[in-house]
């Protein structure tokens, strides 16, 4: 008896100090806020909830439920403001901050929330595979869409106000049709500042409250066209894709993408041989492109 008490003294305090290190690691991993893409829905989240469970135990995970499945061809300002909503508690209940993972569509949504709110906390945000520059290409989403409309005239319905009632109109970007392009999105050349936006300055300020930005994106990823506008580079008028420090927007820093980057608060990670249903489940683009950044 005597014995067993003898190690109850001696162990007792280092089992206290390892379950104090243990609360404090926990403590110390700031929520992570997902949203998704086009036409997903919160259950095509649960490998990556699992890595981040695995890696960062204890750690605040929200997939959030909006705009699932069709309802996600919803326009893009509706759907920022219904995920405005749904974020901000999160935000607020989190004094060290938050941290986003914005997959294909969401995360052109989760960059206009970051413009918009000039009081989030989110530290880093993490777009993994999104057309942030806009989206130009035939795909098997866009021939389900509009099947009587290719890339080449698909330009008649989206910038038409019709066609802006559909998210994918809202960044779609004709390099061939670029004045229609500025005139009719009110959703990316209005992100972008490409067109007159009165509030460009304030938006830039807000995005530029987040510490990182991690762009992750592939050669092989087959939706996003280029796969290039993951990184935010684009098509010119002769179709030859040019990289961010060639885009306009980027020259002229219109919402603070130069500054990141003189900031070292841009994050560039390409990963090939993954398609675009599989960035968020795919092990690899976890260990390499996001868990680092998830503390």
């Amino acid at each position: 008896m005597q014995q067993h008490r003898g190690y109850i003294r001696v162990l007792g305090p280092f089992c206290v100090l390892v379950v104090f290190l243990l609360l404090t690691l926990t403590a110390s991993y700031k929520p992570v806020i997902i949203v998704h893409g086009l036409f997903d829905s919160p259950s095509d989240f649960q490998r990556l909830l699992e890595f981040i469970n695995e890696t960062h135990p204890g750690t605040n995970v929200t997939v959030v439920d909006l705009f699932d499945r069709t309802e996600s061809l919803k326009p893009l300002w509706m759907q920022v403001e219904g995920f405005r909503h749904a974020i901000y508690p999160i935000m607020q209940n989190a004094v060290d901050g938050v941290h986003l993972i914005c997959y294909s569509q969401g995360g052109l949504i989760c960059r206009a929330l970051l413009s918009t709110m000039p009081n989030h906390n989110v530290h880093t945000f993490i777009s993994l595979s999104s057309p942030q520059m806009g989206q130009y290409g035939d795909t098997k989403y866009l021939k389900w869409l509009f099947p009587q409309h290719m890339k080449s005239n698909l330009y008649r319905l989206c910038y038409t106000q019709l066609g802006q009632d559909f998210s994918i109109c809202n960044y779609w970007n004709d390099p061939h049709h670029r004045d229609l392009y500025v005139n009719n999105s009110n959703f990316l050349a209005l992100l972008n500042d490409e067109k007159l936006n009165p509030n460009a300055t304030a938006w830039k300020k807000n995005l530029l409250r987040i510490r990182k930005l991690v762009l992750i994106g592939g050669p092989d990823d087959g939706v996003i066209m280029p796969w290039q506008s993951s990184l935010f580079a684009f098509y010119d008028g002769n179709e030859t894709v040019k990289e961010m420090h060639s885009q306009l927007v980027y020259l002229e820093d219109t919402f603070g993408l130069k500054t990141l980057e003189a900031r070292g608060d841009i994050v560039i990670c390409t990963m090939p041989g993954v398609a675009h249903t599989n960035w968020h489940s795919n092990r690899t683009v976890y260990d390499t492109c996001i868990a680092k950044w998830l503390t």
